[in-house]
């Protein structure tokens, strides 16, 4: 399965040094490969193996998900706001799949 949709709420602007709060989900079914089909056959295993976040070019979050994660896995963590730039999320999934979004936050004095 493809990669879903991704949501990312970023406020648009802040106040430099001010910490703001990020949330990001994707859509995703996170098959583990633990379960079997209606007629008793493994579901191949499918997940988003990877999130990372970056903020003006620099990593400010990574995630490894596990098979355990349930569906459609959505992330809160909290950010300093120290100048403007482009916000950068990036899911990667066990089968070579990658989905991006990009969003842009203001800094100001």
């Amino acid at each position: 399965m493809k990669l879903g949709n991704p949501r990312v709420r970023v406020p648009e602007t802040a106040k430099a040094d001010e910490v703001i709060e990020i949330r990001a989900m994707i859509d995703h079914p996170m098959e583990s490969g633990f379960r079997l089909s209606n007629v008793g056959k493994p579901i191949a295993r499918e997940i988003v193996q990877s999130f990372v976040c970056e903020y003006d070019g620099r990593e400010v979050f990574r995630v490894t998900l596990h098979p355990a994660v349930s569906t459609n896995p959505y992330f809160l963590f909290h950010v300093r706001a120290t100048r403007s730039g482009e916000m950068k999320f990036t899911w990667r999934d066990d089968r070579g799949g990658m989905a991006t979004h990009v969003a842009r936050l203001a800094v100001t004095e």
